[in-house]
């Protein structure tokens, strides 16, 4: 008979995670070093128990599974996905809430985590299984069904669900969720909801569930007819761009993205997951692409005969609501691990991981090489576009200064080892435009989702997971105001990261999207409500994000001029904590110029001059729009 113990569900979960491993290229590390957590009702009893025991008690063969705090369920999970962003997806946290609104508190960072392709494993807390104290506190009563609780939010934005309902359940979930964690073809938000009766529950556990596992992170090679097809195609090229996304970064191919590149002379252009696969100082980077990419990106995408599109997803963005790729029979190769996204845009499909795929199309295509006058021409749009980059971060000394302008001496400021978190609001598009990342890693944008309140929580992630050089997560007023109780959590740990507020007084984004379509800033600045008009019309209301940071434990100071933002900043380098650093920026000054459109629908009919004036600029975008058949 095999040997077991006798374990509460909560205890026998928690040993399991701990004995989980990765694998790739012969690198094996934990799959989940840690966890996150929030207790309530729901799994105090359950996992806060057991990972009290784990602390201190375990067993003789019982590995650690260190416990954090967090002051927001939300913002755990963000923490979760920028620690494994910044461990390539070979890493990621587990993250535990309490029934009701703890739990589903987590469900917008579990559609973060799923639409981003990036592995985080939740376990809410979930109804009594037995039914027999319902309904619990904070239950949702579903007439139609007693098994519907608010845990089946979860289901549309996890990229693998179940419900532990019975102790017998749980091998066969754990197991099929670290399959779904290690998948990078599959991979998101695993959700296993766990009913609180059931985590407390003993079961008699084979030992062998417990021990060490190594799971290894697939790299599919390329199938030879496959890589023929896509070899013919882009052998032909004449004007070939290469769009490197997250996914080049994620399968560590810098190297083959690097070595292709420069055989074959063929530009790369970025995606914001893909930025830094390709250095922003190398002769064949061209930027960022599509609605908020760089003038040179888009110059070449509009008239380029072959996309070689490699880890990317293709979203509206990079394709400039399909407008971007704009000549004539323009064809798509698309190198990805998932086949949903290789077959996009009617693509020549090569399914493989990003670093075989590119080592075995740079072998087959030989002695390939793009004309000379292309290569020029390359040359010629990316110095073009870095005379206007350094013209419009130069900025004109105005006090408060533009956007630009702190961007730009942020990037002088930051290392090769730094590392920059954004997510929301206009910065990630003046960011994509101007920023130069010096390698894979060191641009941290979280733009699938592009969810405000991430950059703090995931910047403890980041922390976490590279000890070393600094940590800088830009953020607006608006997004600063919707998650800063985690600067808690970063003086609670002693971590050293570094915040760097930007005040326009409001949504910059929206209020300059508001105005492109016609509808004049509205609602988008915070300012004191005028009795006259009854608008929000009337004087800023003033918010003093320095005694916010403070309040929190955290060094804070304020500057108003970029010079200053370069004596604080090196202020903050040389402390040993987190600082917060909040600059005035002009909510009016201009950007990056745009070279590409995004598609917002326009009201079709209006009695405001400025959105019918607004509704006749949409339809001759809409004009230009194509689907690539």
């Amino acid at each position: 008979m095999a040997a077991t113990t006798r374990l509460t569900v909560a205890q026998a979960l928690v040993r399991f995670l701990a004995a989980q491993h990765s694998e790739r290229d012969g690198r094996r590390q934990r799959l989940l070093p840690a966890a996150f957590g929030i207790f309530g009702h729901g799994n105090v009893a359950g996992l806060g128990q057991a990972l009290l025991q784990n602390a201190t008690k375990p067993a003789p063969e019982e590995a650690p599974l260190p416990y954090y705090l967090a002051r927001n369920e939300q913002a755990m999970v963000h923490t979760a996905v920028g620690f494994a962003r910044a461990r390539e997806r070979l890493q990621t946290l587990v993250c535990t809430a309490s029934i009701g609104p703890g739990s589903t508190n987590m469900v917008t960072g579990a559609a973060l985590a799923t639409i981003d392709r990036i592995p985080v494993l939740l376990l809410p807390a979930d109804l009594f299984a037995t039914r027999r104290a319902g309904p619990v506190l904070q239950q949702l009563e579903d007439p139609r069904s007693q098994e519907v609780s608010v845990n089946d939010a979860f289901r549309p934005v996890s990229a693998y669900w179940d419900r532990v309902n019975r102790p017998e359940q749980l091998p066969s979930a754990l197991l099929e969720a670290i399959r779904v964690l290690t998948d990078p073809a599959a991979t998101g938000a695993v959700t296993l909801c766990l009913p609180q009766d059931v985590q407390a529950e003993a079961h008699d556990w084979p030992l062998e569930l417990f021990r060490e596992r190594t799971w290894h992170v697939a790299r599919p090679v390329p199938e030879p007819e496959a890589l023929a097809r896509a070899t013919d195609v882009v052998g032909a090229a004449r004007r070939p761009l290469l769009v490197a996304g997250g996914g080049v970064i994620y399968s560590g191919a810098t190297a083959e993205l690097t070595r292709l590149a420069e055989v074959s002379g063929i530009p790369v252009a970025d995606t914001q997951a893909g930025k830094g696969a390709l250095p922003g100082e190398h002769p064949l980077s061209v930027g960022g692409v599509g609605s908020t990419g760089t003038a040179a990106a888009n110059a070449l995408a509009a008239e380029a005969d072959v996309v070689i599109g490699v880890g990317t997803r293709y979203t509206d963005f990079t394709t400039a609501s399909r407008t971007a790729f704009a000549a004539e029979g323009v064809q798509f190769v698309n190198l990805n691990i998932a086949s949903f996204d290789a077959a996009k845009h009617s693509a020549t499909m090569l399914v493989a991981d990003a670093a075989r795929g590119l080592a075995a199309l740079t072998e087959t295509l030989g002695e390939y090489r793009v004309p000379e006058p292309y290569t020029r021409e390359v040359a010629d749009r990316r110095r073009a576009w870095q005379q206007v980059r350094a013209e419009v971060t130069a900025g004109s000394g105005q006090v408060p200064p533009a956007q630009v302008e702190v961007f730009g001496a942020l990037n002088e400021l930051l290392g090769a080892d730094d590392v920059l978190i954004n997510a929301a609001g206009s910065m990630p598009g003046d960011l994509q435009a101007l920023w130069r990342s010096p390698g894979p890693g060191t641009y941290h944008l979280e733009y699938g989702y592009s969810c405000m309140g991430y950059e703090i929580p995931a910047a403890i992630g980041v922390r976490l997971a590279r000890p070393t050089g600094e940590v800088v997560a830009i953020v607006g007023d608006g997004t600063y105001q919707m998650m800063p109780g985690e600067l808690a959590t970063l003086a609670q740990e002693g971590l050293k990261v570094i915040v760097v507020v930007l005040v326009n007084h409001g949504f910059a984004s929206i209020g300059a999207l508001s105005e492109s379509v016609g509808s004049q800033r509205f609602g988008t600045t915070y300012r004191r409500r005028e009795e006259t008009t009854g608008l929000l019309s009337g004087e800023y209301v003033g918010v003093d994000f320095v005694a916010n940071a403070r309040s929190y434990g955290v060094a804070a100071e304020q500057v108003a001029t970029v010079a200053e933002l370069r004596e604080a900043y090196a202020r903050a380098v040389a402390a040993e904590h987190a600082s917060v650093l909040v600059i005035e920026t002009d909510q009016l000054a201009d950007g990056p110029p745009a070279s590409n459109g995004w598609d917002v629908p326009v009201a079709q009919v209006a009695r405001l001059t400025s959105t019918q004036e607004a509704y006749a600029e949409y339809q001759h975008f809409q004009a230009k729009q194509r689907h690539h058949l």
